[in-house]
C-alpha cells in the first residue's frame, strides 16, 4: 500500500452525549450512526470503494478518494445525513444528534489508518468547544455541520445542489495547536446560534486623571475617573474580570502589577490574597 499523501476530502462525525449511554444504548447508537453515514453516501452516489472509513467509538473518520467531488459531500451527502437523522429520531425519547466536520488536504493512508494535518484539523473542528457550544445552543437541531475556512471559500461559497452558503456563519476555533476560523451551519436554520465572543482582557491601563470614582462605577457607569494625584501615584499593569475596589476606588475588573510610581518597580500583585 502506498503511503504517499493525496489531496482528499476528510469527514469526521461524532455523536453528542454518547458518554451518558449504557452499553446497550451505545450499541444502538452506533448502529444508527453508521446508518446515517450510509444514507449520506447513497444520496451523494458515493460507493464503498470511494472512501476509507475508520471507527472512532462514538464517531467515524472518513477520507474520500481524490476523484470524489467535494460538492457532492457538502450538498447531497449532508442532506441525506440530515434526513436520515430525522427518521432515526422519530419516536426517540433521546434524539440522536451529531457534529460533522469537513476539510480537504493532503492525507496519507497506511495499513493502520489515515494521517496528515488535514485529518488533524478536521477532527479538531468537530471536537472544538465552539462546535460543542453551537450544538448545545441549537437544542432541537439534530445536526451541526462545520467546514474549514478554505473548504467554505473553495466549495461551499460556490453553491450547488443542496448547498446553502448564505446560511453559514464564521467563528474562531481554538483546539490544541489549532487556532483558526471555520464556518458553521445548522440545516433548516437561517443561521447557527454562535456563542457570544469572550470579552478581551485589558492590559497596560493607566489611571485616568479626574475626580475619584463613585462606588459601583467609573466615568461610563455613573462614576468618574481617579483624581490627578491618584493617577500620578499609581500605574496599572493589567485590569480584567469582576469589580474590584482598590484604595477607595472601584475598577471593573481584577488588576495586577499595581505600583506606587514613586517607589520604583512593582513589588507584588493587587490580586494577591483573594482579590479576584
Amino acid at each position: 500500500m502506498s503511503t504517499e499523501a493525496l489531496h482528499r476530502l476528510v469527514v469526521n462525525g461524532d455523536v453528542c452525549g454518547s458518554g451518558r449511554l449504557g452499553l446497550r444504548a451505545k450499541l444502538r447508537m452506533r448502529e444508527a450512526m453508521y446508518g446515517v453515514f450510509a444514507s449520506g453516501f447513497d444520496a451523494a452516489g458515493v460507493g464503498e470503494c470511494s472512501f476509507r472509513m475508520e471507527d472512532r467509538g462514538d464517531g467515524v473518520l472518513v477520507a474520500l478518494a481524490p476523484d470524489v467531488p467535494s460538492a457532492q459531500l457538502v450538498g447531497p451527502w449532508l442532506e441525506g445525513v440530515y434526513q436520515r437523522l430525522r427518521q432515526e429520531n422519530e419516536g426517540r425519547a433521546e434524539p440522536l444528534r451529531m457534529r460533522v466536520a469537513m476539510h480537504a488536504g493532503p492525507v496519507a493512508e497506511d495499513a493502520r489508518g489515515l494521517a496528515g494535518r488535514a485529518v488533524d484539523l478536521t477532527c479538531r473542528l468537530c471536537d472544538s468547544d465552539t462546535a460543542r457550544d453551537v450544538i448545545e445552543l441549537a437544542r432541537r437541531a439534530p445536526l451541526l455541520f462545520v467546514v474549514s475556512d478554505s473548504l467554505y471559500h473553495d466549495v461551499v461559497a460556490e453553491g450547488g445542489a443542496c448547498i446553502e452558503p448564505e446560511h453559514y456563519r464564521k467563528a474562531r476555533v481554538s483546539k490544541k495547536e489549532t487556532d483558526t476560523e471555520a464556518w458553521f451551519h445548522v440545516p433548516r436554520l437561517p443561521y447557527p446560534p454562535l456563542p457570544a465572543p469572550e470579552r478581551p482582557r485589558v492590559t497596560g491601563v493607566h489611571a485616568a486623571r479626574g475626580p475619584a470614582p463613585e462606588q459601583g462605577g467609573g466615568a461610563d457607569h455613573g462614576g468618574s475617573a481617579p483624581p490627578p494625584e491618584y493617577a500620578a501615584k499609581y500605574h496599572f499593569g493589567h485590569i480584567g474580570g469582576s469589580n474590584q475596589i482598590f484604595d477607595g476606588n472601584t475598577f471593573n475588573g481584577d488588576f495586577t502589577g499595581v505600583r506606587d510610581t514613586a517607589s520604583g518597580p512593582e513589588t507584588g500583585s493587587a490580586t494577591e490574597g483573594g482579590g479576584r
